[in-house]
């Protein structure tokens, strides 16, 4: 399994963006053609390689599809919203435009499928989400879908669709970013195998179930069939999502190319400080016992163990040295929402709520880190006479990389940069993926099986590639084609 992440900052000019779409096409055009074909493109090839295909269509559909929205002025697509079912129309036209045959599941996700010269082989998924979250940029989960569907129409105009040499199939995923009934990868579990039915009756805000939602546009979906959209994971011979990076660290360090070594855990908490609800002007300091004055000590705490966790991890949270200095380079936390009760300028609150995000390659020193944060977290609200109640909303376990494939991402990385600058630069930054993608939720297709019966036939890895602009090098988009092909060959070469 491989996760191919993309970073486009807003800064970038649109001839860039052109040839980095052209990259990224080309990088999953490659990729098909190595691990389903026997058609494989070369320096000599680069006429051959569609840009009004791979470049021009691709951008165009990235922005059609980018101004397909619920909202006026910002992007914002939710599970089964106008918009969303708008957008699967889209992108199901696109892929029959592929040579595609296409189909819609019973959890709304869109499937475009060509069997190849071989139907029975383990097929190759490549796929992202359609679903966005508020204000969303266009690149987010559209790009792994579009990157996709272009890379295979360049086959079928190249007349070499037909003899894959195994089924390819692109899944654009309804929803991964949970905005609307606030439970991720609703889509990509699905098909995964690992979405608990109870989730059908979880409501949204306007108490619309996910079973109501569905039923809103003619999908009729019980409990006992939801199992029906699992794959077989002896049919899967892998899984590939293109994603953009969502972060600034590769631009930061001045690289167009990385590799990360996993997804991050994540734990997400809901928090509620409970104190004495009072009136601003009477109620003497020394008296008040006020859930927001502590709120924010606690937030203070929260951010303080994040950036220094060594400083509070004694001996006894059984951390030992590399899980420590894996939390130092990796632990992030958030708080994202904050709400007071009766929340009135001359009232003293009565309730504060708030969340944390936390995030860490590491799900051993995650688990620790809570305990620690818990702990301490009770001792600051029992100090300030005030409750303190801390709710587990959310788990997600850290995914590894392979190691093996991880080495080889790193020389191809460094050997596509030296291509592009004609310069020999430091090493290629290893780093994780804070962000979760599809990508956690089918890596379950490969646990259903004894760990030899996997390693044997079906070779999935999970792997992160995380591309940036060219901004910051001047070359043209015939040699961008080229590196980016000549990187994947690299890759992919041993994924057959």
């Amino acid at each position: 399994m491989a996760t191919l992440c993309f970073t486009k900052p807003h800064h970038v000019s649109a001839n860039n963006n052109h040839c980095s779409s052209i990259f990224l096409c080309c990088f999953l055009l490659s990729l098909i053609s190595n691990a389903a074909s026997s058609y494989m493109f070369s320096d000599e090839k680069r006429d051959d390689l569609f840009p009004e295909i791979l470049r021009d269509e691709a951008v165009t559909r990235l922005n059609d599809l980018g101004k397909v929205s619920d909202a006026d002025g910002y992007l914002e697509r939710t599970f089964m919203s106008p918009a969303s079912v708008r957008a699967a129309s889209l992108i199901r036209e696109w892929m029959e435009d592929a040579g595609l045959r296409t189909w819609v599941d019973l959890m709304g996700n869109v499937h475009g499928r060509v069997e190849g010269m071989n139907a029975s082989a383990g097929a190759l998924l490549i796929g992202s989400h359609s679903d966005t979250v508020v204000d969303a940029g266009i690149f987010d989960g559209s790009l792994g879908i579009i990157s996709a569907i272009s890379a295979l129409k360049a086959l079928k105009s190249a007349g070499k669709l037909g003899k894959l040499k195994r089924p390819v199939e692109v899944i654009a995923f309804s929803d991964e970013e949970g905005v609307r009934f606030q439970s991720t990868f609703l889509g990509s579990a699905a098909v995964a195998g690992v979405l608990p039915a109870t989730v059908l009756q979880i409501s949204d805000k306007s108490r619309v179930t996910v079973q109501d939602a569905l039923k809103e546009n003619n999908i009729d979906i019980a409990e006992e069939n939801l199992l029906q959209l699992k794959y077989n994971p002896a049919s899967i011979w892998g899984y590939v999502e293109v994603h953009i990076e969502q972060g600034p660290v590769l631009e930061w360090v001045g690289f167009p190319l990385g590799v990360v070594k996993g997804i991050a855990g994540q734990t997400r908490l809901k928090v509620t400080v409970r104190g004495s609800q009072g009136h601003a002007g009477t109620v003497p300091m020394a008296m008040r016992q006020d859930p927001m004055a502590a709120t924010a000590e606690l937030i203070v705490l929260l951010e303080s163990l994040c950036k220094h966790p060594k400083d509070y991890l004694s001996v006894h949270s059984h951390c030992d040295g590399s899980t420590l200095e894996s939390l130092s380079n990796s632990l992030v936390c958030t708080v994202g929402e904050i709400s007071t009760w009766p929340s009135a300028s001359n009232v003293i609150p009565g309730q504060v709520t708030f969340t944390i995000d936390l995030r860490a390659i590491d799900d051993k020193g995650r688990e620790a880190i809570l305990y620690e944060l818990s702990n301490r977290m009770y001792q600051l609200c029992e100090s300030r006479s005030v409750s303190c109640n801390i709710e587990r909303k959310h788990d997600a376990n850290a995914v590894m990389c392979d190691s093996e494939l991880s080495s080889q991402l790193k020389s191809a990385a460094y050997g596509a940069l030296k291509m592009m600058t004609r310069e020999s630069k430091h090493e290629v930054p290893v780093m994780m993926s804070g962000a979760g993608h599809d990508a956690m939720a089918m890596s379950h297709l490969t646990k259903v099986r004894s760990p030899l019966v996997e390693l044997a036939f079906y070779r999935t890895f999970l792997q992160v590639l995380w591309l940036f602009s060219i901004k910051h090098y001047k070359i043209d988009a015939k040699a961008f084609f080229t590196v980016g092909i000549n990187a994947l060959f690299a890759i992919s070469s041993d994924c057959a």
